[in-house]
């Protein structure tokens, strides 16, 4: 009897740390921003990378790998990330553009102020 138990008990718990691992792999659905409801700063960095640039920091149009799983899962390349100005920081700060596909053309934009740990999706 004590046997059956455990491992029903084992079965269980088996079950239950692959759903959670499930389910913290899956995207949530994201909150959507209209382009003026951005920061000053944001709308300034919408509008370098539709322009293609120049931008103001060396690492702005690298990729950006999704690590967090947060964006729609695509292949490694196509979303890009850029700074965006944060008043009174030292350096970059916690703020990005994430640009999915051709950053110039595809109106796919994402933004984050907490350095990736929520984005919400620019509506135009």
């Amino acid at each position: 009897m004590h046997a059956k138990f455990l491992k029903n008990w084992v079965f269980f718990l088996a079950a239950f740390w692959l759903a959670i691992g499930v389910l913290a792999k899956t995207p949530q659905a994201l909150s959507v921003m209209a382009v003026e409801e951005l920061p000053h700063e944001a709308q300034h960095t919408l509008m370098l990378i539709k322009k293609g640039g120049p931008f103001p920091y060396d690492k702005d149009g690298r990729v950006f790998r999704n690590y967090e799983g947060l964006l729609p899962k695509q292949k490694r390349g196509y979303y890009h990330e850029f700074t965006v100005k944060t008043p009174g920081a030292r350096n970059r700060g916690a703020r990005r553009i994430v640009s999915g596909g051709d950053p110039a053309t595809s109106g796919e934009y994402y933004y984050t102020d907490d350095h990736y740990a929520t984005f919400q999706r620019i509506r135009e």
